[in-house]
């Protein structure tokens, strides 16, 4: 873990939060409002070798904490492809998730009193904003590989943009340049489900959390596939007319989200998802994704549901020299945590690419 010298950065007893960085100035949104007291959640892996040059920043998806060897493992972990011994990893949990960073829970300090939902609405490019202050703590300069998927994708799109001379490397997986209107339908759909609850209003930590799992289920439709529900949820008897195995799988899973997670954090995160458009405030899209000037690989997932392959073919297609490649998953969507094998492959394969072009370049001007 990272041991800071700066007086602003103390760490925290819980292990999901690793350490905390504190940024004593206040932080202003893309929409001009001002956060005073930003914590950062994050952790990291390995040690900063003396050039510098192995970094490896992870972006994670909507849900998720700063831990990637919990929720990545098998591409992230002590034997895998990205590793303590050979990286300095880097994961932070992003603005307005409850892992430890400032969040909606957090406690306003005009009040003394958590936000609720008087906290100030945020965007995609505030996760990047967030996350380069901690890189400028860090003493990051520069980072050898960023990589997200999903929301973790579109930050990272978003920061490759923003600081297209960081970035030496840039993997996306599972993400687009805009979220798509259907996303945002999704995402509408599982907050209509949220402020159905009238304990979303209440003003209380647990508010909101029967309409969190009522979300929670409408989300995981988006997120896997007809034959995954039809291989893992499919009943063994013939005579059921009743509790059946898919209807105990979505009360689970909602169950489990709602045991770590909350409705405000939740509403908000969806939210800043569907902010996402790299074109906004910019010429265009596509001339927006023409300044990443990093080694790209955009993968896609055959069957996902949620970010068609053909977002991610849209990225690659203008994002100068990118390579693309597509895997296929029973899983759809949630493949791009589940086959960790095929992006091992994948992945790897582009590293040494990537490593042999510049040995080759070196050797030409030379």
């Amino acid at each position: 873990m990272h041991n800071s010298k700066n007086n602003n950065t103390s760490k925290t007893a819980s292990s999901n939060f690793g350490a905390t960085y504190n940024y004593n100035k206040q932080f202003k949104l893309e929409s001009g409002k001002k956060i005073r007291n930003l914590q950062i959640a994050y952790q990291t892996y390995g040690k900063l070798n003396a050039k510098k040059d192995n970094v490896i920043w992870v972006c994670h998806a909507l849900t998720a904490n700063a831990d990637v060897f919990e929720w990545w493992e098998g591409l992230f972990g002590q034997n895998a492809l990205f590793n303590p011994n050979d990286h300095y990893i880097i994961c932070a949990n992003v603005l307005g998730s409850n892992y430890g960073t400032t969040n909606p829970l957090s406690t306003n300090p005009v009040n003394g009193l958590p936000y609720y939902l008087s906290f100030p609405q945020f965007t995609i490019r505030d996760f990047v904003s967030a996350h380069q202050l901690l890189a400028t703590h860090l003493e990051v300069d520069n980072i050898k590989l960023l990589i997200g998927g999903s929301l973790g994708g579109q930050q990272a799109v978003e920061w490759a943009i923003s600081e297209p001379n960081k970035i030496e490397n840039l993997i996306l997986v599972a993400t687009n340049a805009v979220h798509s209107p259907w996303g945002i339908a999704f995402n509408e759909s599982q907050r209509l489900a949220i402020t159905t609850d009238r304990t979303f209003y209440a003003n209380q930590p647990n508010g909101g959390s029967k309409g969190l799992k009522t979300a929670r289920s409408i989300a995981l439709l988006s997120y896997r596939t007809y034959t995954a529900y039809g291989s893992t949820q499919v009943e063994s008897v013939n005579d059921k007319t009743d509790n059946f195995r898919a209807s105990s799988y979505q009360n689970y899973q909602g169950e489990k989200l709602i045991n770590r997670f909350n409705a405000y954090s939740y509403y908000y995160l969806t939210k800043a998802m569907d902010s996402h458009n790299v074109g906004r405030n910019r010429k265009s899209i596509a001339d927006a994704l023409k300044l990443i000037k990093a080694n790209t690989l955009v993968i896609g997932i055959e069957n996902d549901f949620l970010f068609p392959i053909s977002e991610q073919k849209y990225l690659a297609d203008h994002i100068t020299n990118a390579e693309f490649a597509a895997i296929h998953s029973e899983y759809g969507h949630d493949g791009f945590l589940i086959e960790t094998n095929a992006l091992t492959n994948i992945i790897g394969t582009f590293i040494k690419e990537s490593r042999d072009k510049k040995i080759i370049k070196l050797q030409h001007t030379a």
